[in-house]
């Protein structure tokens, strides 16, 4: 028997006493689990169980089986002491191991991790703990974007304090170190630096307080068994240093000025590494920009009605309900709605488009947008975090914060990097002291430093992230949100995009083009009461129908009973007279005679136009159409695709003719027609079936299962929250253009991501023997080492100047 362990999960979707008898069952057959009771009253259950043979994740994997969900919380965390991928693999592989937590990713560019955990069986402090038992710090972010900006100035300020506090000491080292050539000997050298121990005297500061953090970092690591960069670099320079101390002493009563030391290996190793942690921590404040830039945005203040009494207040203080003012060529501070005025307003920021957007009163505002006109007063509808500009700054952190499946390979080499590294060292020092240049203990101890120095793994935990943060960072200026980097990486796979028609391809605001009624006589009366029903529905086709009749003049009695049927149209009773409102399929399934009306309909249908079908108290009653024109931009969006070679197909739930004369418009090919909402899902799955990479585009909440079953969810930004939070990808301007682009964005950023570890692992593939072979000082690895870092945070910035 293992250890027995007690957990507690927070559990959901519970109904009643049978569904907690179902977990129950289900948790006493995982193997290794000795009891299991279920509380439907708390929602817990409380699991006592094997610790050897199960775990928390299939705990978890058995109850979202049986159709229940377990409550889950998610926390960014600020984490400090890394220094390189080594780091960040050993804390997500620390974290990744506790029980109740199910994922767990660390940034090393961000220097953050974000862990997804059960609250029932731990909490946020134990996570901290953990970070701390493995040697580095760890807090809860701060949500004060402001204050971790001031922490990567000052670390820029303290990173160059010590730069040039180190240069200042390592210059007369490298001074004598120049004396030492033959080619150099016109160039003068104090006598002063050639003296041991004044070298000495300048390079313990460096090694000791300028160094410290290496020591520090390294002796963290070596406590819990693992390597990483501060490994190497304290074992480097501490050789180079100890052994110049070694001959310092040994030199004593003899001619020491003529000894070669090493303590300008050292102190410039320090040095250059100082430089490049320098230059890497400015370049990650840059690859934040997008984020900058977003925030930025928001309006600073506030004009506010309250008692009566207009005042202006910090953004902060606004709250929902509020009565706002915003007078023209201001900035809009909140999503509001406008309860007094019109003006047009400038949506760029959120669409990408120039042109300004007339708004008249009930029409919605967002925060962020600018009033070009006219005055304005506006309920404030949200606030704080619910804003959209903040959720999509939400969406673009959570993007940069997440981690790609391309990082798997480096994260896997970076863990057991240093202890090789290590490994080859000591082999080279025992070559060339043994074999190369045998007794030659300067010239062998040079190669290891060199070796030690030069294999760094900051390269490798770098190149990734940052490409992600700034590929993802330039996408949202694009109006392109990612939620993800698995999802910025999957997209360059796509090679289908299935469409959904209405308010994708087309504007969504279809409007009432025919009425054919039957009964002439009673024309007016009929129409009373088709409005009457189609009033209670939802859907943009009978809101368009609702629409036209008012404008008509033709007011509504009250509905009595109202029933919509999901891909099939609506039954309502008005005035004690039942009517049937849809497709063929609703009129077949009620046994209406409906020939004399078929012909016409298919008319409408080739026109491109939605014809409804209507009977009253089972009998054939006429019918009304409506037409849904496509966006100007479908079209080329649609031939751009095709250009990338990207197979395109429509899918809807209107009927054949309709479908395909707007699909013709378009310019799509394929059409999927006649589909119930549920059938969207099933469309995804059997493309996929047939081996492709399907991304789904829609904008309603009926696209929401298709946009989770797709390998890429797009969702119209101008559609419903439903769908964007099913979705992978949020395309905010509600263009079709915004497909290619992201595909575009997807593959610049995978290409940059392959380029940096391509880099990464060619600088120590080479590096290392180059170095271990001789050819190679030991402040030349160092430099080397500082330039990988750099180099690589530097091509991922040129993701900040991509254009579509």
């Amino acid at each position: 028997m293992g250890s027995l362990k007690e957990t507690s999960l927070q559990i959901t979707g519970m109904t009643c006493a049978a569904c907690a008898n179902r977990i129950e069952k289900g948790l006493k057959k995982i193997e290794g689990v000795e009891e299991a009771s279920v509380n439907l009253a708390l929602e817990k259950s409380l699991i006592k169980y094997d610790a050897d043979k199960t775990s928390f994740e299939a705990f978890e994997s058995k109850i979202e089986s049986l159709g229940f969900g377990v409550v889950l919380e998610k926390k960014e965390l600020s984490i400090t002491g890394m220094t390189c991928a080594a780091c960040s693999t050993r804390i997500e592989k620390g974290i990744n191991k506790m029980d109740g937590v199910t994922n767990a990713t660390v940034n090393l560019a961000l220097e953050s991790a974000t862990v997804e955990y059960n609250p029932a069986v731990l909490s946020v402090a134990d996570v901290i703990t953990k970070v701390d038992k493995l040697g580095y710090g760890a807090k809860i972010k701060s949500e004060n974007r402001e204050e971790a900006s001031d922490q990567r100035a000052k670390e820029v300020e303290t990173q160059t304090g010590k730069f040039i506090f180190s240069l200042i000491l390592s210059l007369p080292l490298l001074w004598a170190m120049v004396g030492h050539f033959t080619f150099t000997q016109f160039i003068y050298v104090p006598d002063l630096f050639m003296n041991p121990w004044v070298q000495m005297a300048l390079a313990t500061p460096v090694q000791f307080y300028i160094g410290k953090q290496f020591y520090v970092g390294a002796y963290k690591a070596l406590r819990n068994g693992s390597a990483n960069m501060d490994v190497l670099v304290a074992l480097g320079t501490s050789a180079a240093y100890f052994y110049s101390v070694y001959l310092s002493i040994a030199s004593i009563g003899s001619n020491a000025h003529m000894v070669e030391l090493y303590y300008e290996t050292s102190a410039i190793l320090i040095t250059l590494i100082i430089l490049g942690k320098l230059f890497e921590a400015r370049a990650k404040g840059r690859s934040s920009e997008a984020i900058k830039k977003l925030m930025n945005l928001q309006a600073k203040n506030a004009t506010v009605l309250r008692d009566g009494v207009e005042l202006s207040v910090p953004l902060e203080e606004v709250q929902v309900a509020d009565i706002i003012y915003v007078k023209p060529g201001e900035k809009v501070p909140v999503d509001g709605v406008i309860i007094e005025g019109k003006s047009a307003i400038d949506e760029s920021m959120l669409t990408g488009e120039s042109v300004p957007v007339d708004k008249a009163i009930g029409d919605a505002v967002i925060g962020a947008t600018i009033n070009k006109n006219g005055f304005l007063k506006l309920k404030a509808t949200k606030v704080g975090r619910d804003t959209a500009l903040a959720q999509i700054i939400k969406v673009v952190e959570e993007a940069q914060g997440s981690k790609a499946p391309i990082q798997r390979l480096a994260d896997q080499i970076s863990g057991i990097f240093v202890p090789i590294v290590v490994g080859i060292a000591i082999v080279t020092f025992l070559v060339w002291f043994f074999v190369a240049s045998p007794g030659d203990f300067a010239s062998a101890l040079e190669k290891m430093i060199a070796v030690l120095v030069i294999a760094c793994p900051c390269a490798l935990g770098l190149a990734t992230p940052t490409s992600i943060m700034a590929g993802s960072g330039r996408a949202a200026e694009f109006g392109i949100l990612f939620k993800g980097g698995e999802h910025l990486e999957m997209t360059h796979r796509i090679t289908t995009v299935i469409l959904d028609k209405t308010g994708t391809v087309t504007n969504g605001k279809p409007v009432l083009t025919d009425i054919l009624i039957k009964d002439k006589e009673n024309e007016t009366e009929l129409l009373r009461l088709i409005g009457a029903a189609e009033k209670q529905s939802e859907h943009p086709l009978a809101q368009s129908i609702v629409l036209g009749l008012k404008e008509k003049g033709i007011e509504f009695p009250e509905v009595m009973s109202f029933e919509a049927i999901p891909g099939y149209g609506v039954k309502a009773t008005v005035n004690d007279r039942v009517l049937l409102i849809g497709t063929r399929k609703l009129m077949f399934q009620h046994h209406i005679d409906i020939e004399e009306g078929l012909l016409v309909m298919e008319g409408l249908e080739n026109e491109g136009k939605t014809a409804m079908l209507v009977a009253v108290d089972s009998e054939y009653a006429g019918l009304v159409a409506v037409a849904d024109t496509i966006k100007e931009t479908s079209r080329e969006a649609v031939t751009r695709l095709k250009e990338l070679g990207i197979e395109v197909v429509m899918i809807t739930g209107d009927n054949q003719r309709t479908a395909h004369a707007i699909a013709k418009q378009a310019g799509i090919d394929e059409v999927v027609a006649e589909v119930l909402p549920e059938g969207k899902a099933e469309a995804v799955l059997a493309l996929q079936k047939q081996g492709k990479k399907v991304a789904m585009v829609g904008d309603g909440i009926n696209d929401a299962p298709a946009l989770a079953t797709a390998d890429i969810g797009m969702a119209i930004g101008t559609g419903t929250d439903v769908a964007m939070e099913a979705a992978d990808i949020t395309l905010i301007r509600g263009d079709l253009n915004s497909i290619a682009d992201a595909i575009f964005m997807s593959k610049k950023t995978i290409r940059n991501i392959r380029q940096n570890l391509f880099w990464a692992f060619a600088y120590n593939t080479l590096g290392i023997p180059v170095a271990a072979l001789g050819f190679l000082a030991p402040w030349l690895a160092g430099a080397a080492m500082a330039f990988s870092s750099v180099s690589v945070v530097l091509n991922a910035l040129r993701l900040q100047k991509v254009k579509l």
